[in-house]
């Protein structure tokens, strides 16, 4: 399309395109190795610190005047992080006793391999649970059944899982713990006249739980509950 001009050209210069506004530069995305990825967990592979946390329960049993001294080692993983966690490493068991020092040797080394392996070890705790003497089991101080010496070893092994956190403590609610508390106060006065050596935790004459193995189950309110763990038979 022509233009007709009305007057002189008295000066010119090149046309230039209009200078794009600079666009704001997008923020970089920063990709992040994820938190999860760096979690470290007990496998075979992990190396031994020097110095491990260590717990040591003592066992004393009817079978032998001599104790025994189960010490369980832990590792503790991801340090200083809200990943942080205790596993078991190791476990050892010492005693003047001889006479078991063959399994107990291999039984502790088979346990410390099963630790080093990670995944679920709590297995291990009901593994221990389920051997039986043939010549009969034994109860332990607070009444509590003990089907064998091994199987006692697995009660020490859950109590530290439950310290540490690998096993899940539900425990009994509030109203199961006020009728165990005021049960045991009822019973209190007759522990203390009854002067009773090995300091039972329940009234003489108590039933053996189906559920904790523990001479603990009472009448209590027209209806046999345990007072070690609360099962009842009235729900």
């Amino acid at each position: 399309m022509a233009i007709k001009l009305g007057s002189k050209i008295v000066s010119y210069s090149v046309s230039k395109e209009e200078e794009k506004k600079p666009e704001v530069e997008a923020q970089p995305l920063v990709i992040t190795e994820s938190e999860e990825n760096n979690v470290v967990h007990m496998h075979e592979k992990v190396e031994r610190p020097e110095m491990l946390l260590g717990s040591t329960y003592k066992i004393k049993t009817p079978l032998s005047e001599h104790s025994l001294y189960l010490t369980i080692n832990d590792m503790v993983l991801n340090s200083g992080t809200k990943h942080e966690l205790r596993r078991p490493f190791e476990i050892f068991i010492n005693s003047k006793n001889m006479d078991h020092f063959q399994w107990i040797v291999a039984l502790t080394r088979i346990i410390s391999a099963v630790f080093r392996k990670g995944g679920d070890v709590t297995f291990l705790v009901d593994e221990l649970h389920s051997v039986f003497d043939p010549r009969g089991g034994y109860f332990k101080k607070g009444g509590k059944y003990m089907p064998s010496l091994v199987a006692e070893l697995g009660d020490a092994i859950e109590s530290h899982m439950k310290i540490i956190g690998l096993i899940k403590d539900d425990g009994m609610d509030e109203h199961q713990l006020k009728l165990v508390a005021e049960k045991r106060a009822q019973f209190e006065t007759d522990q203390k006249d009854a002067n009773c050596d090995d300091a039972l935790e329940f009234p003489a004459g108590s039933q053996l739980c189906n559920k904790c193995s523990t001479k603990a189950v009472i009448k209590m309110d027209g209806c046999m509950t345990c007072l070690n763990c609360g099962d009842s038979k009235c729900g």
